[in-house]
């Protein structure tokens, strides 16, 4: 049987790509101005089955690599972009959003929540700057002197900043021209692409390597690390350190359990049941989190090996 690729619930960014390709063909069953919603719900399912049918292909409503090709000459999305999928589905935060100090971080920013007090969004800006000079002052117009001015300070100072500007009682919220800015950044084609390569530099790249430690070897193994790496900083490290030992004594799916179940218990009490939710459906590859049910083959990630 053919392997499904995307499916039933897939969110983001390559549900997006597949509605807007069925779009592009006439393959759809909702008013095309609100089809390329980025959630492939029953109306995807529907145009994917009608492109299955009109091409005689086996009508399943979801996609798999026959269909795709039928939708695109691009390739299957790759691993990156898949484990990609998945963890922005959870940071819930697109390439625009901007929130407040909720986690002490400053500000969080972006494809996979990009925060200030790492130093992720002034590398970004620079960058963005760096390649195409005058960006920020054409996007963010009057509020670019000030973030200058506030860049220009020390680190404690900047997300003390942060913090001050920071609204509501979890201070999740920022003043709206700050928000609104910082969405038209996030929707420059060149913002998009310095993220997405900043994400692949600084994150996959090393969970790669922190897979093949704990001889994690199929996709959802490389998934879980993925996301460890974007989420959890120390309780990440201290885990993989006290599993390392085990990698290849135990099974692959007993070595994901562990990560996940063993980074929880190491994060701050107020995180502490969200990140097992979160870990434990990668490892699983399924499973109800925040209300929302997940199937993780229908997100390009099973358990098998990763290319």
């Amino acid at each position: 049987m053919p392997r499904i690729w995307f499916g039933s619930n897939l969110r983001g960014m390559i549900a997006k790509r597949i509605q807007l390709d069925l779009l592009r063909q006439g393959f759809f069953v909702a008013p095309a101005e609100r089809f390329a919603d980025g959630i492939y719900g029953r109306d995807t399912i529907s145009s994917v089955s009608k492109l299955q049918h009109h091409r005689a292909l086996p009508v399943t409503g979801a996609v798999d690599t026959e269909t795709w090709h039928q939708l695109t000459h691009d390739a299957l999305p790759s691993l990156f972009e898949r484990c990609l999928s998945i963890t922005a589905e959870f940071e819930g935060h697109g390439f625009g959003l901007l929130q407040g100090n909720f986690d002490g971080a400053g500000l969080t920013w972006g494809v996979i929540g990009f925060t200030l007090s790492n130093g992720e969004i002034q590398i970004l800006l620079r960058e963005v700057e760096a390649a195409s000079p005058g960006t920020l002052d054409r996007v963010l117009g009057a509020l670019a002197p000030v973030w200058r001015a506030k860049m220009a300070l020390p680190l404690s100072q900047q997300v003390a900043w942060a913090d001050s500007i920071s609204l509501g009682a979890s201070k999740t919220e920022l003043p709206s021209e700050w928000k609104i800015a910082f969405a038209r950044l996030g929707d420059e084609p060149a913002v998009k692409r310095m993220q997405l390569q900043r994400a692949y530099d600084a994150y996959f790249f090393p969970a790669a390597a922190t897979a093949r430690r704990l001889r994690l070897t199929s996709e959802l193994g490389v998934a879980l690390c993925f996301d460890c790496h974007v989420q959890n900083g120390r309780s990440r490290g201290q885990a993989v350190a006290e599993l390392s030992p085990l990698a290849g004594r135990i099974a692959e799916a007993e070595m994901r359990v562990q990560l996940a179940n063993r980074v929880a218990d190491l994060s701050a009490d107020r995180w502490r049941a969200d990140v097992r939710g979160r870990k434990t459906t990668i490892a699983s590859g399924g499973g109800r989190f925040r209300n929302r049910d997940y199937l993780l083959a229908n997100w390009g990630l099973a358990d098998l090996p990763a290319a």
